[in-house]
């Protein structure tokens, strides 16, 4: 008697996974409930399980978006191995010669969300988890993104955002954040100087589509000491090219858009 139920609770489960799959900004409890056919009491149970198991998160705002846990299975795949699959070699070579730990990771509306990680083997070293979130404004690699966005698209996201001080360094002005990107699009990389983290400093580009729009970036990180400011030049340009075979290798169409205008 049990089976019947338990797949139906799985249905369910996968049900809400699909539904937060077309809507990365997240969805609240009434969205999934009304869209799964479940009551708000059915529904929250579900929800508060996946999201103590590290399945989903709740922002502050009561929105659920996918957890820890699901970003970890989905970035160990063997179904969706294109992107993570083809970086890695290159993500490995970078490792290699600079020392220094190696990331990659694609934008979520404001967030930056990290789909592969490669540590340094320093015994002092700055490491990111795979699913791991952070404000793109902080980091990098966000800043990277964001700036080889579309402008109404650049737009979107940038009107989003609420800026918190991580560090004394974390850029906190819209205004100043914008000049930023546009220095970050014409040099082809970004740095984050001790803005997410006191002490460390990360170097990021962009792996872009043919339209020269990101898909994702690619960043080393570590302590300021080791990655200082007049070795910044040296790791950028070995960063930048690391992108650019990334780039080259994969074949990813610019996503379908409507032909309105």
């Amino acid at each position: 008697m049990s089976k019947p139920v338990a797949v139906g609770v799985l249905t369910k489960v996968l049900k809400v996974f699909d539904f937060l799959q077309h809507s990365p900004a997240g969805l609240s409890l009434k969205q999934i409930s009304d869209q799964a056919g479940l009551s708000k009491s059915t529904a929250y149970r579900f929800l508060a399980h996946l999201e103590r198991e590290g399945y989903l998160i709740r922002d502050e705002g009561g929105l659920y978006t996918f957890g820890i846990k699901f970003l970890q299975l989905a970035a160990t795949s063997n179904h969706h191995p294109s992107l993570r699959e083809v970086a890695r070699p290159c993500l490995r070579e970078l490792l290699k010669v600079t020392g220094e730990s190696v990331n990659l990771a694609v934008l979520d509306g404001e967030m930056v969300v990290y789909i592969d990680v490669l540590e340094s083997s320093h015994e002092f070293r700055l490491v990111s988890t795979i699913g791991q979130r952070r404000p793109l404004y902080s980091t990098a690699l966000g800043k990277t993104l964001a700036a080889f966005l579309r402008d109404e698209e650049r737009e979107t996201v940038l009107s989003s955002l609420n800026f918190q001080s991580f560090t004394p360094h974390t850029l906190t002005n819209l205004a100043q954040l914008r000049e930023e990107l546009e220095g970050v699009r014409r040099q082809g990389y970004a740095v984050d100087n001790e803005e997410s983290v006191l002490g460390a400093r990360c170097v990021a580009a962009p792996v872009l589509r043919d339209n020269q729009e990101a898909l994702a970036a690619i960043s080393i990180a570590g302590p300021a000491t080791r990655i200082s400011p007049d070795r910044v030049p040296l790791f950028a340009t070995t960063v930048k090219e690391a992108a650019r075979k990334i780039s080259l290798q994969i074949s990813f169409p610019e996503p379908h858009r409507d032909s309105a205008a």
